[in-house]
């Protein structure tokens, strides 16, 4: 059973709606279930034409607000049942109404001569609308805060109560969906994707690569996103909106999403929280973005004195003129006054400075193939050691399974991978924490988006990469995503579970067809599967990457 939650501000218009036709005649029988009093005493009686006379009702409705002289508001509630589901008795609509009334505190049992007026219409189709004035009948204003959830809440225990089919719960770990019109807008002008979406795709992909709030701006702007900041009095970002460009209003004027209008986890506050670093990951990330974009040794050492890193030159002891290597450092990120250095292959491999001095001699700056695998065993590395640690410190797990979410994104631009980034999408869900709470930064998942955006900094693999190390990075995430959805069952947290099987079960397939030839790759069955959920679990294999 779901519920959904509108606001309007006419009452004696909306049950003009509920007892007539219906756009397209789809009202039969409409007769109110449940209301603040007996529903036989409210019914409105039928005028000689055979039309409902609502004038009463829609007055007794609105007199709590003319009585404290405010304007009508009105909270609309549809519940409907899953088509799956029996067709419910007046009577068991009349008790999920009052449940949720109950649950919103809008009208708490009990309390039928102080709380809100409210009625419940069933008019077919297993669903019902409740109408309710936002006005108090003993004079105070009711409190509505966080009603969506408390729908939630009231239409779940009615699923156990009435044994209906079971619905997901409301907390906040799914992505925000488009709303009907925004599908039908982008029907009409032809879209291939809704705005909302595309956002929320573009968003999340910038924040999983991104270093710092300025590199995800950046990102932001190469993919064609519009941005605008909200700051506070101090002049700090604490909130963003993005638009896309042809999605604007009649006036012409952008449509702009904040972050949580797209996902709970991509409020600012939650993306500044996954650009936290080790001194040593952030260097890496400085000293390969440096190499990467200079043309030589003296150019690499001003870019890093640009980016505020601090650089320290080895000589020869045979001939002091001669710099064999470099070691760096960040000022003020170490606890003591003195900083830590790190030497260039303490960092990687491919960045002593003989290694650099090869790749700017021959005019390269690009990836190298061994580079590249180089990168992927680390990522797989990573990937293993949180699986591990995931099954032996729960503590850690809500950091790691949030992490996991950007892995499998940069994973998948990454090795040019469109299983991957399927997985990615399925995923989503199972990463978030509840509620939209940040969890405790854990070292598995520090080092695990340090792997991400290293990943990001290789870009994408040209073709599509097939080496064994990008075989081994999906068998591994897919480990990882595994032991997520064990997590999570174990649980009971039903809906992040099925998200994280459905994942698992994808890169999976990717594995096995990547380590067969065409001709004898299987479908693969994920163990575990949810109950009652066996098609999601099955994949035909899909040969190629």
């Amino acid at each position: 059973m779901i519920g959904k939650v509108r606001r309007g501000g006419r009452a004696a218009g909306l049950l003009a709606y509920l007892y007539g036709p219906g756009r397209a005649n789809e009202h039969v029988n409409p007769h109110l279930v449940a209301g603040w009093r007996d529903p036989a005493e409210l019914e409105p009686p039928l005028r000689p034409n055979g039309k409902h006379d609502l004038a009463r009702l829609a007055a007794l409705l609105k007199q709590p607000s003319a009585a404290i002289g405010e304007a009508e508001r009105v909270w609309h509630c549809i519940a409907r049942a899953a088509p799956q589901d029996r067709e419910l008795t007046d009577a068991e609509w009349a008790r999920v109404a009052r449940e949720i009334m109950h649950r919103t505190g809008l009208a708490p049992h009990g309390q039928e001569a102080e709380a809100v007026r409210w009625v419940a219409v069933h008019h077919g189709d297993n669903h019902i609308h409740i109408v309710a004035t936002l006005a108090r009948q003993d004079g105070r204003r009711p409190r509505i805060s966080n009603d969506f959830y408390r729908v939630r809440e009231a239409c779940r225990a009615m699923e156990d109560e009435l044994e209906l089919r079971r619905t997901a719960p409301g907390d906040r770990t799914a992505a925000a969906r488009p709303t009907r019109g925004e599908r039908e807008q982008a029907g009409r002008r032809g879209w291939d994707e809704v705005p909302r979406e595309a956002l929320h795709r573009r968003v999340a992909a910038a924040v999983a690569a991104a270093a710092s709030p300025e590199d995800f701006l950046g990102r932001l702007a190469g993919e064609g996103v519009r941005f605008r900041l909200r700051r506070g009095d101090g002049g700090q970002i604490v909130g963003y909106a993005v638009a896309l460009d042809h999605h604007r209003t009649a006036a012409g004027t952008l449509v702009w999403y904040g972050g949580g209008a797209l996902a709970a986890d991509l409020t600012w506050p939650k993306l500044c929280a996954r650009w936290r670093r080790t001194p040593r990951d952030e260097l890496r990330e400085k000293v390969t973005a440096a190499a990467r974009a200079a043309c030589g040794e003296e150019d690499f050492f001003r870019r890093l004195a640009a980016d505020g890193v601090l650089v320290r030159l080895r000589h020869s002891e045979i001939n002091p003129g001669q710099v064999t290597g470099y070691a760096v450092s960040l000022p003020g990120r170490t606890p003591s006054a003195e900083p830590v250095w790190y030497a260039g292959g303490r960092l990687a491999g491919w960045l002593t400075l003989p290694r650099l001095r090869q790749r700017w001699a021959a005019g390269d700056r690009g990836w190298t193939q061994a580079e590249r695998e180089a990168l992927y065993g680390e990522a797989a590395e990573a990937t293993s050691a949180a699986a591990a640690r995931l099954r032996q410190d729960p503590a850690s797990a809500a950091d790691i399974a949030w992490a996991t979410a950007d892995v499998l994104r940069v994973a998948a631009a990454a090795l040019g991978n469109p299983v991957l980034a399927r997985a990615a999408e399925q995923y989503e869900r199972a990463g978030r924490n509840a509620y939209g709470r940040i969890p405790s930064p854990s070292p598995e998942g520090v080092r695990l988006r340090a792997a991400a955006r290293l990943l990001a900094l290789a870009g994408i693999a040209g073709g599509r990469d097939t080496t064994l190390a990008g075989v081994a990075l999906v068998g591994a995430l897919a480990s990882l995503v595994a032991s997520v959805a064990d997590l999570r069952q174990a649980r009971q947290q039903a809906a992040q579970a099925a998200a994280a099987r459905q994942a698992a079960s994808e890169l999976l397939t990717q594995v096995t067809v990547s380590a067969m030839p065409p001709g004898q790759a299987q479908p693969v069955r994920l163990r575990g599967d949810l109950p009652g959920q066996p098609d999601a679990s099955i994949r035909e294999p899909r040969h190629g990457w």
